[in-house]
Parts: structure tokens; sequence; C-alpha cells
């Protein structure tokens, strides 16, 4: 198994700012057939070292994110929304 988690800093981190970041990464569940796992958090700290959202999902393998990195509705939807909001973001994915 995989797990792939982003961490994003949104431009303008208001609430509904977070909230609708959210409901498009987690709309990804459905959507998306290869994602085994996903879940999305928003930052209750605000500190300056926070990120605003973390996206965590759980795939098959490597072979399955490339997948994933390619599939039409992350890239359409979720990426497209996800790169005109955020201001940064960082990446790890690992095998568990």
């Amino acid at each position: 198994m995989l797990k792939h988690i982003v961490c994003f800093k949104l431009k303008d981190n208001s609430r509904e700012n977070c909230e609708k970041a959210r409901d498009v990464l987690l709309s990804m569940q459905g959507n998306v057939e290869m994602l085994r796992d996903i879940k999305v958090g928003i930052d209750v700290l605000h500190s300056e070292r926070s990120y605003d959202l973390i996206l965590e999902t759980v795939l098959d393998d490597e072979e399955a994110l490339e997948k994933y990195q390619q599939h039409p509705y992350h890239v359409q939807v979720v990426k497209k929304h996800m790169h005109a909001v955020r201001e940064t973001s960082v990446a790890i994915d690992y095998i568990f």
C-alpha cells in the first residue's frame, strides 16, 4: 500500500475557502476509482508554520499513484481548483 499526503497553504485561508477546498478534494471519493481511502483535514492551530489543509490518500502501489496523477477527474477538477487557490504545497509519498 502507498500513502500520498499533500499539505496546502491557501492564498485566502478563510474558513469558507478552506471548506470549499476540502469539499473539492473529498469529491474524488467515488470519482477516482484507484483511491482506497481519502481523508482531508483543516488546520485548527493557524500557527506560523501551519499549513491550511492536509490531503491523505491510500493507493495500492506506485502504478496506482501514477494513474491517480493522470486521472481526468483529478486533473480537470481537483488540480485545476487547487492550483488556483493554493499559495504553496508540499507532498510525501511512502509505502507502508
